[in-house]
């Protein structure tokens, strides 16, 4: 193995060519060691790691001039504690973890960077359940994870509640809609910051969803009205619900918006939910968009989809098996939503094996649902 070295001082320019197995690059006139800036302005699609630590990473977050790295910086750090919560360990550490997070936010928010509010929305939005679930990568427990990621969005949310809400109200448009950027990104920030609060101050954040609705003359605006509040169970939200469905009645893809919001619900009563809205007018099987919409969307719903009971793996299934007869490009879509059974904890990992059995059991199957079972299973 070939090893170079180089020693490099801050004053000096220039480009270190990463052309050796093993290099070794040493900073000289600095009071502190510093923290490298790689792979600058995206510029190359690989997944780098690092051996830095949370706080050298915050400091990238806090002082870095460029926009991915600093996004990168920080959803590192929020992926490594919902990683190690979400895989056994103590949710309590979850506590510090939202408070050093929620400093971090704190200043970026106060900063000049908020001029790029669409940046800022990015940074807000913390890696998903769904993500978590594929960094633990074996022996996954949905409910684990997402508690985890509960736990730490309503930390990050409670500390940060009065700028949050502050951002909120100074975001709102005073002028007619525009699909410019600028606002785009503002909106974008605006209902970020009303799903943080809805997790952290439910009744307060009830409030502005409700009037955010009411004044909205648009459907984003609206549309994260509603995913705000599908967040905080109670009369208000049915009502909202009930009131967005009368509201867009006449616009076939808002509605299925509005069926994937109900079906993406993280709550026990989510699969009777969407069983009952099967049974409505609103919704039919021979409607690929709508099967998309509803069924997808509670295949997508990391909880309710991995219940540990089987429910929603036996539900899948059934529809893929009903289906297969008269859309099997659909149907084979939504069997796909069992790809990383073999992830799971051992008793989901079963309930889900069986369901996929059933289903390439099934005497005169499409050859699309037929292979993705066979593979599946294979």
């Amino acid at each position: 193995m070939t090893t170079g070295a180089f020693s490099v001082w801050p004053e000096v320019g220039g480009v270190v060519v990463l052309d050796e197995p093993s290099l070794s690059v040493t900073f000289t006139g600095l009071s502190e060691a510093p923290a490298p800036s790689l792979l600058r302005g995206f510029s190359a699609p690989v997944r780098l790691e690092l051996d830095l630590g949370d706080a050298e990473l915050l400091r990238l977050f806090s002082a870095d001039s460029d926009s991915f790295n600093r996004w990168q910086a920080f959803q590192t750090v929020a992926t490594r504690a919902l990683v190690r919560a979400g895989a056994g360990g103590d949710l309590s550490e979850l506590d510090d973890k939202a408070g050093e997070l929620a400093q971090a936010l704190k200043a970026f928010l106060a900063a000049p960077a908020t001029a790029d509010p669409a940046f800022a929305a990015q940074v807000l939005r913390l890696p998903g359940p769904a993500d978590i679930a594929r960094e633990i990568g074996r022996n996954v427990d949905p409910d684990a994870v997402f508690a985890a990621h509960r736990k730490l969005s309503r930390g990050i949310g409670i500390a940060l509640a009065q700028p949050l809400a502050e951002l909120h109200s100074s975001l709102r448009e005073a002028g007619p809609y525009s699909p410019a950027a600028g606002p785009a990104g503002r909106r974008a920030l605006r209902n970020e910051a009303l799903g943080l609060l809805a997790l952290a101050t439910p009744e307060d954040a009830s409030k502005l969803a409700q009037a955010q609705f009411a004044e909205a003359d648009n459907l984003t605006d609206r549309l994260a009205a509603l995913a705000a509040m599908t967040l905080i169970p109670g009369e208000a939200r049915e009502a909202l619900i009930a009131r967005f469905s009368e509201l867009y009645a006449g616009e076939p893809l808002v509605l299925d918006k509005w069926l994937m919001a109900q079906a993406l619900i993280p709550e026990a009563g989510t699969l009777d939910r969407v069983k009952a809205l099967m049974a409505s007018p609103t919704f039919s099987l021979g409607n690929p968009n709508r099967v998309r919409a509803l069924i997808g969307g509670l295949a997508a719903n990391l909880t309710q989809f991995n219940r540990a009971d089987g429910a929603g793996y036996g539900f899948i299934a059934g529809i893929v098996i009903e289906l297969d007869r008269s859309n099997p490009q659909v149907a084979s879509r939504l069997l796909s939503s069992f790809k990383t059974w073999r992830m799971l904890e051992d008793g989901r990992r079963e309930k889900a094996r069986s369901a996929l059995a059933m289903v390439a059991a099934t005497p005169g199957l499409s050859r699309d649902v037929a292979d993705i079972a066979a593979r599946s299973l294979a």
